[in-house]
């Protein structure tokens, strides 16, 4: 449940955000690199969608994107119309933008149409941390996911017994449950050097390789 929540936050893009390579990159690509991406062999009408200067450059006076025009971007009337000459995708590919898609290059195009280099050419940057008042996080990972839990109107679950804990631990890292002698051990120490010195225990463990391995 805290990877889930965290990932959501750590993304940074709200309900109503659109982003380029979250959103429309991959719309874009399952739908229309097959006839309009880089191959060169299978490419149609001489477009391509994939490069920004080529998406926006003009075309005989239309743009495919106009940024902060939808209803002048001809990828918008292409993928809306009814003419089953002129809809995009074509038929034949059996491919088709669902109104939500539709919905999301509206209004990527309505906020500018920015683009993004590819995600691996980005570097990656630490989102503001949320204070806590209630007292509640130990760490900065805590504070983000209480601050997406407050947002969603929820309470932080209570935390769970030591055994439970080293289980999960032991799952998450070797892929078996712990024994009942380490249970036994764990559970009476509740310091945090007993914690870290079990989680470099386990990664010790040739265990470890094989379940990251698998």
């Amino acid at each position: 449940m805290r990877f889930l929540v965290i990932m959501a936050y750590m993304l940074g893009v709200s309900a109503k955000a659109v982003e380029f390579n979250k959103d429309i990159r991959p719309l874009l690509s399952d739908n229309c690199f097959q006839c309009h991406g880089p191959d060169s062999a299978s490419r149609k009408a001489g477009l391509r969608l994939d490069r920004e200067a080529d998406i926006k450059a003009d075309r005989d006076g239309e743009r495919v994107v106009a940024p902060g025009n939808p209803d002048e971007s001809l990828l918008i009337r292409r993928i809306t119309t009814k003419d089953p000459d002129e809809i995009m995708p074509p038929p034949e590919i059996h491919k088709t933008i669902s109104s939500a898609q539709v919905k999301l290059l509206r209004q990527w195009i309505s906020d500018g149409a920015h683009w993004q280099a590819h995600w691996a050419f980005i570097a990656p940057q630490k989102p503001p941390v949320p204070a806590d008042g209630s007292g509640w996080a130990v760490n900065e990972i805590d504070r983000l996911i209480l601050n997406r839990l407050e947002q969603e109107g929820l309470q932080p679950s209570t935390e769970a017994d030591r055994a439970t804990l080293l289980r999960r631990l032991a799952f998450d890292l070797n892929g078996l449950p712990p024994t009942p002698a380490e249970v036994n051990v764990f559970s009476r120490d509740r310091s945090t050097s007993a914690w870290n010195k079990r989680i470099a225990g386990l990664q010790k463990s040739g265990r470890y390789g094989e379940h990251r391995a698998r």
